[in-house]
């Protein structure tokens, strides 16, 4: 008998991208940025026309309970780091297109052209209560 999930175009998408989950090893949330600013030295280099910047400075920031928190990392923390910081953009990109593809499947599923009997995506039918920690 032939795979239901293999005639259900959403599912291959979906097992697709849960392999690409899977491939992801840490993450780090957050913004890098790499700045170059001035002081508050009036007599400094860094107010001459053209100015000489002091930096590089690598800062990143993230939310962290609620508050802004940032932190300066090294060249070499940055490099060491970097695919961390991608794999927490590539999470975003991945969840984004696996709740599309759950669209799509609920769309196709609940469409008035479905004859009754087709077979719907796994869904779970009970969900346990939220318990406080």
């Amino acid at each position: 008998m032939p795979d239901m999930d293999a005639k259900r175009p959403w599912e291959a998408s979906r097992r697709g991208l849960a392999n690409q989950l899977a491939e992801i090893d840490g993450l780090l949330p957050g913004s890098v940025v790499v700045r170059r600013m001035r002081c508050g030295k009036p007599t400094c280099a860094c107010r001459d026309d053209p100015p000489s910047l002091h930096g590089p400075y690598i800062q990143w920031t993230r939310t962290l309970g609620g508050k802004t928190v940032t932190r300066y990392l090294s060249e070499d923390q940055l490099a060491r780091y970097q695919p961390w910081f991608d794999n927490a953009r590539r999470l975003k990109e991945i969840a984004a297109k696996i709740e599309i593809a759950s669209l799509h499947a609920l769309e196709q599923s609940e469409s008035p052209g479905n004859p009754p009997g087709t077979p719907t995506p796994s869904v779970p039918r009970h969900r346990p209560p939220l318990r406080d920690p």
